[in-house]
C-alpha cells in the first residue's frame, strides 16, 4: 500500500511541475501563439478477458514517456500525420479515426534550449499490425502497457485524462461487440 501511495505522490508532484512550467507560458497560449502538432492514442483490444493496452514512446530528447505525435505535414490531413507518426516512431499500422478524440499542451523543448507551448491534436488509432523494422527504431523505447500505467507514465494532465477517457471509450464499444 505504501509504493502505491508513494506512486502517486510521485506523480502528484510531476502533475505540479509541469502545470507550473506551462502556467509561465500562458500568455502565449491565450494570444494564440501556440504550435500545432497531431498525435494518435494507438491501442489493442485485448482477448474477451484481457482490457484493451495503448502504445507509448519515449521522447528522443527527454526520454519521457508520450504518446507517437509530429508536426503539421504539407499535404496530409491530420488524422493522416498521426497514422504517419505512429508509424515512424513505433512501428505500427492500423485503423485511425478522421474525428479528433481531443486536445492536450505540453512544452516542446527545442534544439536552442528554448521551449514553446504546442496544442496537440489526438486521434483514435486501432492497431491491427506492429513492424519490427521502422524509421525511429532504437531511437526510441516502445512498450504497451495498461491506459492506467499509460496515465501514470505520461507528463501532461491533460493526455492523462484523455488516456482514461480512451479507455473507457474502448472498453464501452468492446461490450457493444
Amino acid at each position: 500500500m505504501a509504493s502505491s501511495v508513494s506512486v502517486q505522490k510521485k506523480a502528484l508532484r510531476h502533475t505540479e511541475t509541469f502545470l507550473s512550467e506551462l502556467a509561465s507560458h500562458a500568455d502565449t497560449l491565450l494570444r494564440g501563439r501556440a504550435y500545432e502538432q497531431y498525435a494518435a492514442i494507438c491501442y489493442r483490444r485485448g482477448s474477451e478477458q484481457a482490457d484493451a493496452e495503448v502504445l507509448l514512446v519515449t521522447s528522443r530528447e527527454s526520454g519521457r514517456w508520450v504518446v507517437p505525435k509530429g508536426w503539421p505535414i504539407k499535404g496530409k490531413k491530420p488524422h493522416e500525420v498521426a497514422a504517419i507518426e505512429a508509424f515512424e516512431e513505433a512501428g505500427v499500422r492500423g485503423k485511425v479515426k478522421k474525428k479528433p478524440f481531443g486536445y492536450f499542451t505540453y512544452l516542446k523543448q527545442l534544439a536552442d534550449g528554448g521551449r514553446v507551448p504546442c496544442i496537440v491534436e489526438l486521434r483514435l488509432l486501432e492497431v491491427d499490425r506492429t513492424f519490427q523494422d521502422f524509421p525511429e527504431r532504437g531511437q526510441r523505447r516502445v512498450e504497451w502497457v495498461s491506459f492506467i500505467e499509460a496515465a501514470n507514465r505520461v507528463r501532461e494532465p491533460e493526455l492523462k485524462g484523455l488516456l482514461l477517457a480512451a479507455e473507457r471509450k474502448i472498453r464501452k464499444a468492446k461490450g457493444r461487440k
